[in-house]
């Protein structure tokens, strides 16, 4: 009995953690088009923008407990804003990385994304997310959020154990390129809207009290990770 648990796991880690064909170039385009076509348009925007912000929250909450801050909760809002609620220092390192992480962690985890794709390994880079998008659903804080992480995750178990290879394979490009790509847009967003007097207490606005560094050279960080992550990204995607 042992022994056939040990060997029922020990094929399921081979099946996670090996690797898989990459997929046609044309399969690599097609997913880099519908990545484009809930990226651009304002109104596929507005809704697969929810993702985004699933990993910008997360981003702030997992650097919070890496730099020893106490996670409270995480609040996802219809309007596809967040809030993630840590305790402690209200200064000091930790809590510039926790603030400076937010609109790094999307471009961020695409790029690492990228890199797994790069690499072949499809399967694991699926189990990952699901993983993540489950402890982050723990941290959730209200009924919104509650039901977008479900949807979410729920979408990914369900490619991750009932799709095929192909099925599968498609699904994590458009993860990945969306989250290169989608990864890019906020920081303009948030730029945009300060410029209009909006957004007056925004991320760049809090590392600049924490840092006594200007907000704009806070935007010119946020925006050369983005940047730079969809260059790196998009080479390891199309095999360049």
């Amino acid at each position: 009995m042992d022994s056939t648990a040990t060997a029922s796991l020990a094929s399921l880690w081979d099946e996670v953690s090996g690797t898989q064909p990459d997929p046609d170039l044309w399969v690599v385009l097609a997913t880099l088009a519908a990545a484009l076509a809930v990226v651009i348009p304002h109104g596929p925007w507005r809704i697969s923008r929810n993702a985004i912000t699933i990993a910008h929250e997360g981003g702030h909450g997992l650097v919070a407990l890496l730099t020893g801050r106490t996670l409270t909760g995480i609040r996802l809002h219809s309007d596809t804003s967040g809030l993630t609620v840590s305790r402690g220092k209200p200064h000091g390192i930790g809590m510039i990385l926790t603030a400076a992480a937010g609109y790094t962690a999307p471009p961020l985890l695409g790029l690492g994304g990228a890199a797994l794709l790069g690499a072949g390994r499809i399967t694991l880079l699926l189990w990952l997310a699901t993983a993540l998008l489950l402890i982050m659903l723990v941290m959730i804080r209200n009924a919104y959020g509650a039901l977008t992480m479900i949807v979410t995750g729920g979408l990914f178990v369900l490619v991750s154990w009932l799709a095929g290879p192909q099925v599968q394979a498609a699904f994590a490009y458009v993860v990945v390129w969306f989250l290169l790509l989608g990864g890019v847009r906020p920081a303009f967003e948030l730029q945009a809207k300060r410029s209009r007097g909006g957004a007056g207490d925004s991320d760049a606005d809090q590392l600049s009290r924490l840092t006594h560094v200007p907000a704009a050279m806070w935007f010119f960080l946020f925006h050369a990770v983005s940047l730079c992550s969809l260059i790196g990204g998009g080479r390891w995607l199309l095999d360049l």
